[in-house]
């Protein structure tokens, strides 16, 4: 069976090793030039009186070289023997010490993966402690924690589409429902009892009204999807020139509510989907004349500045909640609460402007003033990128 081993026990065998080694070779090198210290001296020449390897050594003489030979030889068995005790209590200090800070080295480590197991996808707001110097785990430490705020913003954004989504899902429903339940109704009491023909031309119109406001739904609906795909074809346009024709269409309508149009159109070139410029452009100015109070005004002025075409519209009417300035760019929310939806609008106009405004890498902006009214302002980039 195969043992294996923690990083702790490796990091610390491989300390106590290099130690082992370390001594193992300083012992060995003591050794060896000891010896050969010793055996370098010189042995007795006196008794001889004389270098003269040929001149004959004395019985004396040899009995004291052979007395130098044994201390020689007791002197380094004792050091080597004291030698390799001292190693020995080196080695296990060193594996002490090892096994030590190993653990110390390792505690980053254990801490990443106790924060790792206390996570889940109801808690991610665990942290790695970032350990001090700034050093290798330290960095780590970051780069996970990072990763962590990456992760925690991800699916906080995945949870708000998807109630983004079911939210939308429910509006469409209820928005498509509606009209079928009128329409359901409408043929029922027409048909409880003998109706005569003006009740059945009744029913048909309010029949017919209802198909229309189902239409308006769908279309919406497809508008909506189209814009988020993005411009399918870009042309080079004036954003005043399209402006322009939109107000002479609407110039009627404004008139039969007594809403005053003001505009100020200076050139605006930029390049884009003609049908959704012109799609966005007319929401704004049909929700500006449509959400206005009679004896009211719109201003629209059109520009250009710093690379962007730039269209502003302003109308007066009821005061809009602060808090819901940038909520009405979301499909079927109403800015005015309580205010029912009018000429049988889809509650799309807006959330199509934001759609097509993101298409085309633009900026939009809104605000709510005091006095009643909002304020729309885009910005689109006049090359599209």
């Amino acid at each position: 069976m195969t043992v294996r081993l923690s990083a702790r026990s490796r990091l610390a065998l491989l300390h106590t090793g290099l130690v082992l080694a370390a001594g193992a070779v300083l012992v060995t090198l003591t050794y060896v030039l000891m010896r050969r210290n010793l055996n370098d001296r010189p042995r007795m020449l006196a008794i001889t009186g004389s270098p003269d390897a040929a001149s004959p050594v004395p019985a004396d003489g040899l009995a004291a070289l052979e007395t130098v030979d044994r201390l020689h030889a007791g002197t380094l068995s004792q050091l080597l023997t004291q030698s390799l005790i001292a190693l020995a209590i080196v080695t296990v200090l060193a594996a002490v010490l090892g096994w030590l800070l190993a653990g110390r080295v390792l505690r980053p480590i254990r801490a990443i993966s106790d924060t790792a197991q206390r996570l889940s996808a109801e808690n991610l707001s665990e942290r790695v402690p970032v350990t001090t110097p700034a050093d290798e785990l330290a960095m780590l430490a970051q780069t996970i924690n990072g990763m962590l705020d990456r992760i925690q913003s991800g699916i906080a954004e995945r949870d708000k589409l998807l109630h983004s989504l079911r939210m939308f899902v429910a509006n469409a429903a209820h928005e498509l429902r509606t009209p079928l339940t009128t329409m359901r109704t409408a043929i029922d009491v027409t048909l409880d009892g003998q109706p005569s023909t003006e009740e059945f031309l009744v029913m048909a119109g309010d029949v017919r009204t209802a198909v229309e406001h189902s239409q308006r739904t769908l279309d919406g609906l497809l508008t909506l999807a189209r814009s988020h795909t993005g411009p399918s074809r870009q042309h080079p346009m004036d954003l005043a020139d399209v402006v322009a024709g939109i107000i002479d269409s609407v110039k009627e309508k404004a008139d039969t509510q007594h809403v005053e149009l003001r505009t100020d159109l200076r050139p605006a070139p930029l390049t884009g989907d003609p049908v959704l410029i012109d799609r966005m452009v007319t929401n704004l100015v049909d929700n500006a004349i449509r959400y206005n109070e009679t004896g009211g005004s719109i201003a629209i002025t059109t520009d250009t500045a710093a690379g962007h075409a730039q269209l502003s519209i302003t109308n007066t009417g009821q005061r809009v909640e602060p808090g819901t300035a940038n909520q009405i760019f979301e499909p079927f929310v109403r800015g005015i609460a309580n205010q029912p939806r009018i000429d049988g609008g889809a509650g799309l106009g807006l959330s199509i402007v934001s759609a097509v405004v993101n298409a085309h890498h633009g900026q939009l902006s809104s605000n709510a003033p005091e006095t009643g009214g909002l304020g729309i302002i885009i910005r689109i980039p006049t090359r599209f990128r």
